[in-house]
């Protein structure tokens, strides 16, 4: 470790509370796909702040935009009309079929947003005394003491559990119809899990999900935190399989790395909120949606929904030819788009130490679910890094396995 990358170390353990296990990294410098430490060292970033950076660091025409804004309006809070969130809202909504939306700071928030408009729009427009939500297992939906719940991991030391969610194991179409009670309110669901390894649901398990929910009267929820925003090679994870959720969530790279999140309804599900009954004093302020718009904007004149697609495709397919090359070293590829996951056929220990030697080498990524490297690479990055990215994956599998 560098004497200045030891001084930050020492720095945040006498300043910070202990809620992070740091990477060996400091990180001083960003742009598009590279990033710049402590010591001057150069790495390709295949994470993107987790799915956060779509657009790659620093971009300029974002940074003109928050330049432009901050100087002209910043935040007022959700007690006044700003034209800023309105156009954002339109644009946003024109990539689903929801109706309406609400703005806040996270994808957390978002799904807490989620959780709440389900109950209520049980209780006082479906008159149903409806309160559970059930999830599935290897989910992971937010941090704070509702979500936590409904994720069902990270909950020691927060217990008693906060009560109202229920889980069934994923893929188990029989679990689920049997799960289902008259106080189920909403079944919440990744398209494609990210902390759960990248695993995208089946078109019949999605399509059953759908038809128990619609049966007993029970929500449809997605949460696209991570897989939304273009990075499945879908404007939204769910679109891959025809779904129309009735409500559904995003967060991360809506602003290319400022706090933005939104719960979307279709109009039908928006009635369960109504004046009073949800707020947030930071969501939505002029600044972030004015960035937000610009990102959207960007997205659709570079097609890059489209352009994750198709490398996210050529990336997978070098993964599999490489699992073919090594013979058993990599037990799957999986995701869609620039959501890739690559299950490593080794213990979690070793699967580890590929991903310390990958960093060492310039190449910044992250491990979930065991032995799973993960891949959220910006939506701009260039295919020869992902393919270079192939090369060194090779040399290190082959040095450690």
């Amino acid at each position: 470790m560098s004497e200045a990358l030891e001084r930050l170390k020492e720095r945040e353990k006498s300043l910070m509370c202990r809620t992070y296990s740091r990477y060996p990294l400091g990180i001083v410098r960003g742009k598009g796909s590279r990033l710049w430490d402590v010591d001057g060292r150069e790495y390709v970033d295949l994470l993107a702040g987790i799915a956060v950076i779509g657009l790659g660091h620093c971009h300029e025409e974002i940074a003109q935009v928050m330049a432009e804004q901050s100087r002209k309006l910043v935040h007022v809070s959700n007690l006044f009309y700003q034209e800023e969130q309105l156009d954002y809202a339109e644009k946003l909504l024109s990539t689903s079929h929801a109706g309406k939306v609400f703005f806040c700071n996270s994808g957390a928030e978002s799904n807490e947003a989620a959780i709440k408009i389900a109950r209520r729009y049980q209780h006082v427009v479906k008159g149903r005394d409806a309160w559970e939500v059930i999830t599935l297992s290897n989910c992971f939906h937010g941090r704070t003491l509702a979500t936590l719940a409904a994720t069902g991991k990270h909950t020691e030391g927060f217990e008693p559990e906060t009560p109202g969610f229920g889980r069934v194991p994923w893929g188990d179409l029989d679990a689920l119809e049997k799960a289902i009670k008259p106080t189920t309110a909403a079944v919440l669901f990744e398209a494609i899990q990210g902390e759960g390894g990248i695993i995208p649901v089946t078109q019949e398990y999605a399509d059953g999900i759908v038809d128990i929910c619609r049966r007993h009267g029970v929500l449809v929820m997605c949460d696209e935190v991570q897989a939304g925003m273009g990075r499945s090679g879908k404007w939204w994870g769910f679109q891959n399989f025809n779904l129309k959720p009735d409500v559904f969530t995003s967060a991360k790279s809506m602003a290319n790395g400022l706090p933005l999140g939104a719960m979307m309804a279709t109009d039908e599900v928006a009635q369960g909120f109504d004046y009073g009954s949800h707020a947030t004093t930071f969501g939505g302020g002029a600044l972030v949606t004015a960035v937000g718009l610009k990102v959207l904007e960007i997205m659709e004149r570079d097609h890059l929904v489209e352009r994750a697609a198709l490398l996210g495709d050529r990336a997978r397919a070098r993964f599999r030819a490489l699992a073919e090359k090594l013979g058993g070293v990599i037990r799957d590829v999986r995701g869609m788009g620039l959501l890739i996951g690559v299950e490593l056929d080794m213990s979690d220990e070793k699967a580890r130490k590929v991903w310390l030697t990958l960093m060492e080498r310039g190449y910044i990524l992250n491990l979930t679910y065991g032995p799973t490297l993960r891949l959220l690479p910006p939506l701009t990055i260039d295919e020869a890094d992902l393919e270079a990215f192939t090369g060194e994956l090779e040399k290190v599998l082959r040095e450690i396995a």
